[in-house]
């Protein structure tokens, strides 16, 4: 039981705690094998158990009793039946054993719940078991249609499923697998755009438990009508929520968008309809319509405040998203026009690649480069700034200028100008630390080509011959730059065989959740043997393609390819003429 607790609390995510504890009820999440994986305070307290007791342990055993406290058989446990069978149920006559060995009446609900990497788990929400009335005595009749431990599981499904993605289609998918077919038949999201145009996102309906989009519905919209009092043209201004009839839309239309909303009520049958307003923290971000068609309850006033909620923190999720996709297209922007072009050397092949993670905060600390010398010289570079984003991006930029200009500047071996660039980085850049291969390609005078390089911190290049033999250049190695610490940096060099290719990349190629980098290290060394025949233009795709970086960073990759056969000269300036 050790070893389960021990991996529960090391893989629950704080995403779910914070869930929890928006839960107005105790609450706690099960996996698939029912370890409790988190719980919130309220469930701390009503147990009398921390949090760090629950997790890991399996909650049947641990809190499961009959009405004496004494341990139930899975057989007599409604609980863990309802549980292994999947599906929503709720119980209004059981008890859970608290930690003085007391035991607690409870009422409970409990349903599915996705948790984001580690597959399907389950929400416990919980409560004391309320006492008996008196004879005579009515129970308080309740606001909102749907069960309130209900309501509680939904809205605590939506902070975690929405505020998990930061990809504005993943989110609007995910909002939609949650309203229907629970609340509704139908879906519409209209989202305004940077541009403050309208356009008609998603329409989808709930069919036999499968969402079917409608796209002939979708698309753009009317501009929005500053003074139209039609639901739609309101909370696409912001202004108020709206209960709709398709009546509402039979009047002479006011507005293009009136005239598309109608439209949209003979297409699909709604009969019934709620329109919330999507409001971000600084601007109107659209409008979510629920419909009814095939159900025979219309929605009324009571449902209103539920799916305002849900509205609400869609909004903070699709706000954050969009955020993040703005600051990542423009690191992206940023990383290709700082990113360089490569040279024309006579005799060498030189191909480079740059995947940009798919998480914003990801973007912008890897970079390649390559440039011919005053002395003839081909000089590369490979390199990652440790941080993310814009600031990543410009330090970025600040190191390889500043390697340029040491390096054209100054005729000395590779590791003369990484202990230059170390002295300088901390007082004259932005960035804290940083990892480089710099490395220099010249021509002997036999015809033969050599490499000599000094690696601060960074993985090592990978040198594969024509006939499919690897080894990875380990040598030249020493800290990484921006420790403060003063060093002597090796140089190493190898004589780079006829047809062999040379890859320079960076850690985002080859680590992954779950694999070591020896792993990783290994696979690409596979890879790049099987694919050393192919065109470099080919190698090089391919190889990203068969590696399948997991995209949790950017990868910047640079490979060369020596010519098959060493051609008569007598200068390395011969490389660059």
């Amino acid at each position: 039981m050790t070893g389960a607790h021990d991996e529960a609390r090391h893989a629950v995510r704080p995403g779910f705690t914070v869930a929890l504890e928006a839960i107005g009820a105790s609450a706690y999440l099960v996996d698939e094998q029912g370890h409790i994986i988190a719980a919130n305070s309220r469930a701390e307290r009503m147990l009398g158990r921390r949090a760090e007791e629950l997790v890991g342990q399996d909650a049947h055993e641990l809190l499961h009793r009959g009405a004496r406290g004494q341990p139930l058989h899975v057989s007599q446990c409604a609980m863990r039946q309802a549980f292994h069978a999947g599906h929503p149920a709720q119980g209004d006559d059981d008890y859970f054993a608290r930690a003085d060995g007391s035991v607690l009446s409870v009422s409970w609900l409990i349903t599915p719940y996705a948790l984001e990497g580690r597959g399907a788990g389950t929400l416990v929400i919980f409560h004391p078991r309320e006492q008996e009335r008196p004879a005579g005595a009515r129970p308080e009749r309740t606001a909102e249609p749907m069960g309130e431990l209900e309501r509680l599981a939904l809205l605590a499904e939506t902070t975690t499923r929405l505020t998990s993605t930061l990809n504005v289609d993943e989110a609007l998918h995910r909002l939609v697998a949650l309203v229907l077919p629970r609340l509704a038949d139908w879906a519409v999201i209209d989202l305004i755009t940077e541009h403050d145009e309208v356009w008609r996102t998603a329409v989808v309906h709930s069919e036999g438990g499968r969402l079917v989009p409608y796209e002939e519905l979708q698309g753009p919209m009317p501009p929005v009508p500053e003074h139209s009092t039609m639901p739609l043209s309101r909370a696409l201004r912001g202004v108020a929520s709206a209960l709709v009839e398709p009546d509402v839309y039979r009047s002479p239309p006011d507005s293009g968008i009136a005239v598309e909303q109608r439209r949209l009520f003979d297409a699909t049958g709604i009969r019934s309809a709620v329109v919330v307003p999507l409001r971000g923290t600084r601007e109107v971000l659209g409008a979510l319509t629920l419909g009814r068609a095939d159900k025979l309850e219309s929605f009324t006033a009571a449902d209103l405040p539920l799916i305002e909620d849900i509205a609400r923190r869609a909004s903070l999720a699709l706000d954050n998203a969009r955020l993040y996709q703005r600051q990542r297209a423009i690191a992206e922007t940023m990383q290709n026009h700082l990113l360089p072009q490569m040279p024309r050397v006579p005799g060498l092949q030189l191909a480079v690649r740059y995947l940009p993670a798919p998480d914003a905060s990801q973007v912008g600390g890897d970079w390649y480069d390559a440039f011919t010398l005053s002395d003839g010289a081909t000089a590369l570079a490979i390199g990652d700034v440790v941080g993310h984003d814009l600031e990543a991006t410009a330090g970025m930029a600040q190191l390889r200028n500043m390697l340029r200009a040491y390096a054209w500047s100054q005729q000395t071996p590779p590791s003369r100008i990484v202990e230059r660039l170390d002295e300088a980085i901390m007082p004259i850049t932005d960035v804290t630390m940083a990892t480089l291969v710099c490395a220099r390609v010249t021509r002997a005078d036999d015809g033969s080509w050599q490499l000599t390089w000094s690696n601060a911190g960074h993985p090592p290049p990978l040198l594969v011959t024509r006939d499919g033999l690897t080894e990875y250049l380990t040598g030249g190695h020493s800290l990484l730059l921006g420790t403060g610490t003063s060093t002597r940096r090796p140089d190493a060099t190898v004589v780079l065989p006829p047809g062999c290719t040379l890859l320079l990349y960076t850690d985002g190629l080859i680590e992954a959740p779950g694999r070591t980098i020896d792993d990783g290290l290994n696979r690409l060394r596979q890879h790049a043997a099987v694919l050393a025949h192919r065109p470099l233009p080919s190698f090089t795709d391919q190889l990203l393609s068969r590696v399948q970086p997991p995209g949790l960073d950017d990868v910047a990759l640079l490979t060369l390819r020596m010519p098959n056969q060493p051609r008569p000269g007598n200068a390395e300036g011969d490389a660059s003429r």
